[in-house]
């Protein structure tokens, strides 16, 4: 009997350490994104600058307009499955402040330390009228992924979101 349960709590101490072997990344939490991340120059007098540096991610580029997000946790396998869960992907700014404009989502996992850098996509997926949304899906991933970005993207190929990496 205690062959058997000494037995038993080396399986429940080994298999969870080699499930989790099978990450290629994991996200905890999220930020959205804000498009201008510095200006230059003068002020104008209505307020704007003559030049602006845009918030670009790894070549990609950030929508017109701020985007926030209460909540996103992220799996990414090494065979590429990949799961999202977020919440309150909203509009941060504008007319429509507080809304979903309307907007569908996919998850872009980006591969490489320094350009060039490898996307990939996952199918797209509608925001519900509260930001929420899920993806469960399968990624073409390269074989290894180093640094690996997850930016959430709208069809256009704008970044709205990013996933906060989750060190183990």
């Amino acid at each position: 009997m205690k062959k058997t349960l000494v037995f038993a709590l080396f399986l429940g101490v080994i298999f969870p350490l080699s499930a989790t072997a099978d990450s290629l990344a994991k996200f905890e939490g999220g930020i959205g994104v804000i498009p201008v991340s510095s200006a230059a120059g003068a002020q104008n007098p209505d307020g704007t600058f003559p030049n602006v540096n845009r918030n670009v991610v790894r070549g990609v580029n950030p929508p017109g307009q701020i985007w926030v997000i209460a909540g996103l946790s992220a799996d990414v396998e090494l065979d590429g499955r990949i799961t999202v869960d977020g919440r309150g992907l909203l509009l941060g700014g504008g007319n429509n402040i507080g809304r979903n404009g309307n907007q569908s989502v996919r998850a872009t996992l980006i591969c490489g330390a320094a350009a060039p850098f490898t996307l990939h996509d996952s199918g797209l997926v509608p925001l519900e009228p509260n930001g929420d949304f899920r993806i469960d899906d399968l990624l073409s991933l390269p074989n290894p992924c180093d640094a690996p970005t997850l930016l959430i993207r709208n069809p256009a190929g704008s970044w709205f979101a990013a996933g906060i990496p989750k060190l183990d």
